[in-house]
């Protein structure tokens, strides 16, 4: 009994001991890296839009390491393997590049196909075989440019200056439609029916060269590009050396300095100087910029302006796209520099200033060198802008009508004497004024424009035969 009674003690412990081994062996796999059970990511929307010219990227990706791969392409009724392997060296992440088969494996006149992607990783779960993902994705063919064709445009641009294009752009699956013209890009506006386009553009002042191209891409991929046919006017920009004497330097330049806090501290008169004629400058002038950017998605009937003649016998005492240099005591002592972006007029003290169209207000406050300052949107991309003013007599959302008084000259900001500063913009870019006071270039340059695609988007009915 005995003996009976040790071994059942010690088959006992054998199988106490077991299963400890088989607990602790379990604990590892199910707890060891090498062990790990997430399954790897594969990225990618459910649809894709595809040209079969340029090659899809899909990423996938694993917490611990990734291991193999299979593209198989579905056309319906037929399927192929596009691409198979194991990724080298075990990347956590990775990209597959999906090319079209060559030959006539599958039918190529297919317009819809199902591409699978299977990932495998590095883990030993799963008896060794490791974790898989496997992602179905449908796939539209579109190898189909966008169709864009030129209604009409502006003859010449200035540097400096506007121009109109209207356009007519169609595709299914259109991605993105702009006008970019050297580094700006411009949105078109939908304009009387689906499908027909009208823009503005600007040439930056301080270009020296302009081209200008309708871009249309589609969601597979494809583009069209069509150049702007504008002939090139340049007009010359004047350089003015201006003297900065203490007594501008301790009156404007130390009053605006001490209206903001982040320039408030500086006490040298030159570092000062150089803060608000050129730091303080860029900063209104990005706010300015900003608030011209936004052009509307409705669609536009009709667009039609006059000329701008915001202050009643208005002189000039500044002209648009000067390059300003400032110096100190002699005149190879430049200290500062900057660009006048507007047209300065000036007539009586507190003159009434008027808006010349219909817009609506979009700022209507403070704006460092431009004192208290006014602007409207005229629609289409086109925004004016009135600096120094004494007073104002409208607020941000206002709508206003042509003719009403907006505001009085002043010398708010960084002017010196009363008067105002008149600007105008093309979504962000500064523009000749001089253009727009002109009712003749407006004429010529925009209104012509429109007529003539407006006879081709809605030609006139034609006129019945007479009867004999």
């Amino acid at each position: 009994m005995a003996k009976k009674s040790k071994g059942n003690i010690a088959n006992k412990i054998f199988g106490l001991l077991l299963l400890v081994g088989v607990g602790v062996g379990a604990w590892y796999i199910y707890t060891a890296p090498e062990f790990e059970r997430v399954a790897p990511k594969i990225e990618s929307p459910k649809h894709i839009f595809w040209n079969r010219r340029t090659p899809l990227k899909i990423k996938v990706s694993d917490n611990v390491g990734l291991n193999s791969y299979e593209v198989t392409l579905s056309d319906g009724k037929k399927k192929v393997i596009l691409d198979q392997g194991f990724f080298d060296n075990g990347p956590k992440k990775e990209t597959i590049e999906v090319k079209y088969p060559k030959g006539r494996v599958l039918d190529p006149k297919a317009n819809d196909y199902k591409l699978t992607i299977k990932v495998g990783d590095k883990s030993m779960w799963h008896m060794m075989a490791g974790n898989t993902a496997t992602k179905n994705i449908d796939i539209t063919v579109d190898y189909k440019r966008p169709n864009v064709n030129i209604l009409s445009n502006s003859r010449m641009i200035n540097q400096g200056g506007s121009a109109l294009v209207v356009f007519q752009a169609d595709d299914k699956n259109m991605d993105k439609l702009y006008i970019k013209a050297n580094k700006n890009t411009f949105k078109a506006e939908p304009y009387k029916k689906e499908g027909y386009y009208a823009a503005l553009v600007a040439w930056p002042f301080v270009d020296n060269t302009f081209d200008a191209k309708i871009v249309a891409t589609d969601m597979a991929g494809n583009r069209r590009e069509v150049h702007i046919p504008f002939y090139h006017g340049n007009p010359h920009y004047k350089t003015s050396y201006i003297r900065a004497t203490d007594k501008f330097i301790d009156g404007k330049i130390t009053d605006l300095a001490s209206s903001d806090p982040e320039y408030a501290t500086i006490t040298d008169k030159l570092k000062k100087l150089k803060a608000i004629n050129e730091t303080m400058r860029l900063k209104n002038e990005a706010l300015i910029h900003k608030l011209s950017r936004h052009v509307s998605d409705e669609m536009l009937d009709s667009w039609k302006i006059k000329k701008f003649y915001p202050l009643r016998n208005g002189k000039k005492v500044a002209s648009f796209g000067d390059h300003r240099y400032y110096y100190y005591g002699n005149k190879n002592n430049i200290v500062s520099e900057s660009y006048h972006v507007g047209y300065d007029l000036a007539s009586n003290s507190m003159a009434d200033i008027k808006a010349s169209n219909p817009g609506k207000v979009v700022f209507a406050e403070d704006n460092g060198i431009y004192g208290n300052m006014p602007m409207i949107d005229h629609g289409l991309g086109l925004y004016t802008l009135y600096g120094h003013c004494s007073q104002l007599f409208v607020n941000e959302g206002d709508e206003v009508h042509a003719g009403q008084v907006i505001a009085k000259t002043g010398m708010t900001g960084l002017a010196m004497g009363d008067h105002l500063h008149f600007g105008i913009l093309v979504q962000g870019i500064e523009v000749r004024p001089i253009e727009w006071f002109d009712q003749s270039w407006i004429n010529k340059f925009i209104n012509h424009v429109f007529k003539q695609a407006d006879a081709i988007i809605s030609p006139p009915p034609a006129k019945g035969k007479s009867k004999v």
